[in-house]
C-alpha cells in the first residue's frame, strides 16, 4: 500500500480567468468537474485560451469537489478547473491501473470529503490517499483482465437497459391502444356478433349527468328545508352548475359506442385546499391524516401508496380529507402526474382531485388516459392556449369514454399487462444492481491480488517503488537552481523524460 503521491504526480486544478474560456473551440479543452464525465472519458464542452493548470493525455482525472471520488481518463492535453485534479503515474505505471485502483477505493476517498455547502477534499488528503501497488508486469495483467471482464459486464448491462427501454415503449403502446379502443374487442363489435343490444357511452354519460343533477337537487332541497325556507317554485333548479362539454372540433374520431366527455361531467374536479406543507408549520405536522405531496404522485405508477408527512387535527381543519379512490393530478412542479389514492388523504392546492362515487373503474380509465395524454394535454383541451395546466384547463380536457362494460375489460387487460411489465422491470432493476456490485467485486479482487495469477519472476512492487524514489531524487537534484538563479524548473516539464 502506497500513498498516491509516492507513485504519481498529483496536479490540482485551478480555474482560469473567466474571459479565457469559451465554447467556440478557441484554445485547448477545459474540464471543470464531474458534470462532464462519461463512463471513461469526459465530454468536451468548453475550451480555454490561457490555461493555468494542465492535464496531459492519459492522465487520470479525479473529481475533488461536489462530489469527491469519480474518475475519468483525460483524452487530450487539457486545462483543468478547481473541481478536478490530474494524476500522472510514474515509471511506466499504466494510467488505467491507477484509474481502477481509485475506482476500487472511491467510497473511502469520498468519506474524506468535508464542507458545509458541498463535499471537497484537500490536495494533502488526495496525495496521501493509499492505493495497492502491484509488480509492474502484474499491473498490466490486472488492467487487461479488468477490461476483459468489464467489457462483458457492460455488454450485459447495455442489453438489460435496452430491455428496459423496450418495456417503456411497450407500456406506452398498451396505454395508447387502451384509450383508442384497440386493446380489447369493442362492446359494439361484441354486441353485433352476439346479436344483442348494449349501452353506448353517450347513454352512459346521459345517465351519469341525470343522476348527478338529481343528487344536487336533493341536496339543495334538503338545505333549504333545513333552513326553514322551502322553495315556492322551481326557479332554484336553474342555478345548477352545468359542467363544461368538450370541444370536439379538433379531437380525433372515437371507436363505435364511445363518446367524448369532460371530468366535471363525470364527477367532482377540485384542487386540494392546503397551501401549507406540514413541515412549514410544526402545529400542522404529525397526526393520523396522510398528507400527499406532488412527489408522492410522481412515482405512483397509477396508485398513491406512500407518503412521508401527516396532518394533525389542526391541519385537517384547514384542509380536506379526500376518500380512497380519488384520482390525484399534479399541476405544479412535475406537471400532470397521476395516481389514485389507496387510502383517505389530504393534499395541497398543487394537486387536483377527481372523484366519482360508485364507479371506480371509470376513475381508473380516466387515470390511464391522462397518462397517455401527459405530454400534450393542450391537444385534448383545444379551447385553451396555455401550455401549463390548471383546474380550468383540466376541466376542458376531452376524455374518451367507452361503454361501461368495455371500460372494465380495458382496465382489467391493462392492469394484467402492466403488472407483468412491473415484475420484469423489478427483475431488471435487480440485475442492474447486481451488475454494479459485480463491477466493484471485480475491482476488489483485482487489488487484493486475486484476479490474475502472480508470477514469482516479476520484479517486486517494493523494487519499483525504490526506483521511483531514486528517480525522483535525481529530478529534485536537477531541479535545484544554480547559485544566484532564483528560478526553479518545473518538475512537471521534466518528468516525461526522466520517468518514461
Amino acid at each position: 500500500m502506497v500513498a498516491l503521491d509516492e507513485v504519481c504526480e498529483v496536479i490540482q486544478g485551478q480555474s482560469p480567468p473567466g474571459d479565457t474560456y469559451n465554447d467556440s473551440g478557441d484554445g485547448i479543452p477545459f474540464f471543470q468537474g464531474k458534470a462532464e464525465f462519461g463512463p471513461v472519458y469526459p465530454t468536451v464542452a468548453k475550451w480555454c485560451s490561457s490555461p493555468t493548470k494542465i492535464a496531459e493525455s492519459d492522465d487520470v482525472l479525479i473529481s475533488i469537489r461536489a462530489p469527491v471520488g469519480p474518475t475519468n481518463m483525460c483524452p487530450v492535453r487539457a486545462c483543468i478547473g478547481r473541481g478536478l485534479a490530474a494524476i500522472h503515474p510514474l515509471c511506466g505505471i499504466p494510467s488505467r491501473y491507477v484509474l481502477y485502483a481509485l475506482r476500487d477505493s472511491e467510497s473511502d476517498l469520498a468519506s474524506k470529503g468535508t464542507g458545509s455547502t458541498f463535499a471537497a477534499i484537500s490536495g494533502a488528503e488526495l496525495r496521501s490517499h493509499r492505493i495497492t501497488l502491484a509488480p509492474l508486469p502484474t499491473q498490466h495483467r490486472i488492467v487487461a483482465e479488468i477490461e476483459r471482464q468489464l467489457t462483458r459486464l457492460d455488454a450485459a448491462a447495455a442489453a438489460l437497459k435496452r430491455v428496459q427501454a423496450n418495456l417503456k415503449r411497450y407500456r406506452a403502446s398498451v396505454l395508447k391502444a387502451a384509450c383508442e379502443g384497440r386493446l380489447v374487442p369493442t362492446e359494439a363489435d361484441l354486441a353485433r356478433a352476439e346479436g344483442r343490444d348494449y349501452e353506448p357511452a353517450d347513454r352512459l354519460l346521459a345517465r351519469i349527468l341525470k343522476e348527478r343533477r338529481a343528487r344536487w337537487e336533493a341536496d339543495q332541497l334538503a338545505k333549504m328545508q333545513a333552513a326553514g325556507k322551502p322553495p315556492k317554485d322551481e326557479k332554484w333548479k336553474a342555478k345548477y352548475p352545468e359542467a363544461a362539454t368538450p370541444d370536439t372540433s379538433r379531437l380525433p374520431d372515437l371507436s363505435e359506442g364511445w363518446v367524448w366527455a369532460t371530468m366535471p361531467q363525470l364527477g367532482e374536479l377540485n384542487r386540494g385546499k392546503s397551501k401549507h406543507r406540514p413541515r412549514d408549520d410544526p402545529k400542522l405536522y404529525g397526526g393520523p391524516y396522510p398528507f400527499i405531496q406532488t412527489g408522492d404522485v410522481k412515482h405512483s405508477n397509477g396508485r398513491v401508496r406512500t407518503h412521508s408527512q401527516t396532518y394533525s387535527e389542526l391541519g385537517l381543519a384547514q384542509s380536506r380529507l379526500w376518500p380512497e379512490g380519488t384520482l390525484c393530478i399534479t399541476i405544479a412542479a412535475n406537471i400532470a402526474e397521476t395516481g389514485i389514492l389507496s387510502y383517505p388523504a389530504c393534499f395541497p392546492d398543487s394537486v387536483v382531485g377527481f372523484l366519482f362515487d360508485g364507479l371506480p373503474t371509470l376513475v381508473r380509465f380516466v387515470e390511464l388516459f391522462l397518462r397517455t395524454a401527459r405530454e400534450s394535454l393542450e391537444r385534448f383541451a383545444p379551447a385553451t392556449a396555455q401550455k401549463n395546466i390548471n383546474l380550468e384547463i383540466l376541466s376542458r380536457v376531452g376524455i374518451p369514454l367507452p361503454p361501461l362494460v368495455e371500460q372494465e375489460r380495458v382496465v382489467a387487460e391493462v392492469e394484467s399487462r402492466l403488472s407483468a411489465v412491473e415484475i420484469i422491470e423489478i427483475s431488471l432493476g435487480s440485475s442492474l444492481k447486481r451488475a454494479n456490485r459485480l463491477r466493484q467485486a471485480i475491482l476488489k479482487r483485482a487489488f487484493e491480488g486475486r484476479l490474475v495469477p502472480q508470477d514469482p519472476n516479476d520484479e517486486p512492487a517494493g523494487a519499483l517503488l525504490e526506483r521511483i524514489r531514486a528517480e525522483r531524487a535525481k529530478l529534485d537534484q536537477a531541479a535545484k537552481p544554480a547559485k544566484g538563479d532564483m528560478r526553479r524548473p518545473s518538475r512537471r516539464s521534466a518528468k516525461t523524460e526522466i520517468f518514461a
